[in-house]
């Protein structure tokens, strides 16, 4: 068995996005696995739920695909694709179940997303962001002219407050709602419609259904005749993007009418509907939203009453991982994170009874429902401490692991089965954390310790998920490894989240160390060799702890807000410190500043590399470019690495390079303080212990798919 390493992350494909059949017996998902430096193989895979055969590829390798979705009568996948593209648009494909080829049926600058199917098959809803010029000119609906491209504006002009996201800058484009009809030929569209060669006829019609200035976004059919979406409008004197109100409308695609039909509060709108006009949709409090739990809304529209069924369930809803009605619309399907398991649930749209768990432990990401609607068939992507992650289902009340696409992988490995521990606080809070030791472990021998903090800060760690490889790379190089979910974290109830409101630092160092304190107390863990590393919210708690405490020999941050005001003036986040501090920087300058790492930078001592990604625009690269210099002034060991071309999710998605010399960077930092590793200090080492950038090739000699 050989240890994990650093470039095994080229290795480990990734499940995401599980959808049930219609009939229950698949589960389409997406595999997605590195290819070379920069860029990734992400195709379609079909799996049946009982268990008896084996995953099989159904998209051919070329493009990223995403986004699986059945047809109601399950004969057709309708996926999202940049295979054929000259660029990164994707666009929207169709392909035949039977077998056949892939048709793309859309041809937008805007890309495509948030995939629905009509109920009768007829038409597919999506998302896309558009300019106002694009609409005028037609170009949103069909290119025409493949050599479209967008400029960028020089100078930039920006009159709104979020312009730039996800790595990318806004542009004016704004996301709008359109419909694909698979049964009716588009005019070939676009400024070029008329231009021959470039016209595409045959392609079907596609038609947009909103317009405007305003963000319009996932769009949830009842009937076939009407799909529900949301809007952020301008709420008064406040504008959308310093809003969390989304107005929930109803289109009538026979009428062309829109009526508004209720509203919700929320980071960003996730809905569904039933062809009787039942929405069930997040909710968030708006007062101090940042730190809330979010709720399961039921709005029944005929009868104008509202539920909220998961009123009593003092547990946060992972939003992001799906929200459904089961197939017989009586039910809502969820995720919520639970003392360390991410766990799916059903509720009563009505309320008339409390949630059950359905599929418990282990980390899920993701969650479908379909089948039967008496026997409804419930698949997950869920990682579990020994492996990354699978597609798992819930069929005739038994829980099935339907995929095993590591087992070549893992085979070969040394993987650690973490301790879960329970500790107290200094006053009396019960925390929840883990304990990792290394490869051939051995109580009489002592281990340097490595510590990880969690991002967020509302977040919540397991013994495995996104960073599964991070922990046990950290393990396989010799280290003890403790994470913990402090409090703040999601998973606890909203008492336990709230709990640093106003305080970021002062309580989670104290929950932090409360479990380093007890992990040093085993004899096999050397105090004297501590080292410490963490990204986002984590990043902020290395600057603040570092600054606090002489503990660590060796820390790591990483993409961190390191000064709150200015933080809050280049994120596109900035309404997490109006929520969890109740603040300004113009109203309480001094403490905001008093609650940022940087104003202990003069008390660092711990050697610290700092790591930032240079198209982060959640936390924007002037925090570690703030932080660096600050400790480089104070006379402090520490060095900067910059990631171009990179933005926030760095560490869980970024170019596998750019991952894989993190992660080097990470330990080799610690070794070189370590005196239980034979490894000078990285900053006299140069580039020896990176891995050079070679292609990896995949090798699997698996079948083409069926496209």
């Amino acid at each position: 068995m050989t240890r994990v390493s650093a470039t095994d992350y080229r290795d480990i494909a990734q499940v995401e996005d599980p959808r049930v059949s219609p009939d229950g017996d698949r589960v389409a998902f997406v595999r997605k696995v590195p290819t070379d430096d920069e860029s990734y193989e992400q195709t379609v895979y079909l799996v049946p739920t009982d268990g008896k055969g084996e995953a099989r590829r159904f998209t051919v390798s070329e493009g990223v695909d995403s986004q699986p979705r059945w047809s109601p009568s399950g004969d057709r996948l309708a996926f999202v694709s940049t295979r054929g593209a000259d660029d990164d648009r994707p666009q929207l494909w169709v392909l035949p179940v039977a077998g056949g080829e892939a048709e793309r049926v859309t041809d937008v600058p805007g890309g495509v997303g948030n995939v629905a199917w009509s109920p009768d098959g007829s038409k597919i809803a999506f998302q896309q962001s558009t300019t106002a010029e694009e609409r005028e000119e037609g170009l949103d609906t069909d290119l025409g002219d493949e050599e479209y491209e967008r400029e960028a504006p020089d100078p930039r002009v920006v009159d709104r407050l979020v312009y730039r996201q996800h790595g990318r800058y806004k542009d004016g484009a704004e996301p709008h709602v359109y419909v694909v009809h698979l049964d009716e030929a588009g005019d070939g569209g676009g400024a070029e419609a008329d231009a021959g060669e470039n016209a595409n006829a045959d392609a079907p019609r596609v038609e947009r259904l909103t317009d405007g200035e305003y963000g319009h976004v996932s769009p949830a059919w009842g009937d076939s005749e009407t799909l529900y979406f949301g809007v952020k409008r301008q709420q008064g004197d406040t504008e959308p993007d310093d809003s969390a109100v989304i107005d929930i409308v109803a289109h009538d695609l026979s009428t062309g009418e829109t009526e508004d039909v209720t509203r919700t509060t929320a980071w960003g709108l996730v809905l569904d509907a039933t062809a009787d006009g039942r929405l069930a949709f997040g909710r968030t409090p708006e007062e101090q939203i940042s730190m809330r739990q979010s709720d399961v809304v039921v709005y029944d529209r005929e009868a104008d009453e509202e539920y909220v069924p998961t009123e009593n369930l003092d547990r946060d809803i992972a939003l992001q991982g799906g929200l459904s009605w089961g197939p017989n619309e009586e039910r809502v399907y969820f995720l919520t994170p639970d003392e360390g398991d991410y766990v799916a649930r059903r509720v009563p749209g009505d309320a008339s009874g409390e949630p059950d768990v359905l599929v418990g432990e282990g980390h899920a990401t993701a969650v479908s429902v379909g089948g039967p609607a008496d026997d409804p068939v419930v698949a997950v992507a869920k990682s579990e401490w020994d492996h990354r992650g699978d597609v798992f289902c819930l069929r005739e009340g038994e829980e099935r692991r339907l995929t095993n696409v590591n087992a070549d992988y893992l085979e070969g490995v040394d993987v650690q089965e973490p301790e879960e521990i329970r500790f107290e606080s200094d006053d009396g809070v019960e925390l929840q954390g883990w304990v990792l030791t290394p490869p051939e472990f051995d109580p009489e021998e002592t281990y340097p310790l490595a510590v990880e903090v969690h991002g967020g800060p509302h977040a919540m760690w397991s013994p495995t998920g996104t960073m599964w490889h991070e922990f046990q790379l950290l393990a396989a190089r010799g280290y003890v490894v403790f994470w913990s979910n402090p409090r703040g974290s999601t998973g606890y109830g909203e008492e336990f989240a709230t709990a640093i409101e106003r305080n970021w630092g002062e309580v989670t160092m104290t929950d932090v160390m409360a479990g380093v304190e007890l992990v040093c107390e085993r004899d096999y863990v050397d105090e004297e060799n501590a080292f410490l590393t963490g990204g986002s919210f984590g990043g902020f708690m290395t600057g603040w702890m570092v600054g606090e405490t002489d503990f660590f020999r060796g820390a790591v941050a990483q993409r961190g807000v390191y000064d709150l005001s200015s933080f809050y003036g280049s994120t596109d986040a900035f309404k997490l410190i109006e929520g969890d501090f109740d603040t300004t920087p113009w109203d309480e300058p001094e403490f905001l500043w008093e609650q940022s790492p940087v104003a202990r930078a003069a008390d660092v001592s711990t050697p610290t590399l700092v790591m930032h990604a240079e198209n982060d625009f959640r936390v924007p690269v002037n925090n570690g470019e703030m932080f660096y210099l600050f400790l480089r002034k104070n006379g402090v060991e520490t060095r900067l690495v910059r990631y171009p071309r990179e933005g926030h999710e760095l560490s869980r998605s970024g170019e596998p390079a750019h991952v894989v010399d993190r992660l080097e960077r990470t330990v080799r930092w610690f070794d070189g303080y370590s005196d239980h590793h034979d490894a000078p200090k990285a900053l006299e080492r140069g580039d020896d212990g990176l891995s050079a950038a070679e292609n990896d090739e995949d090798g699997s000699g698996e079948d083409d798919g069926d496209d």
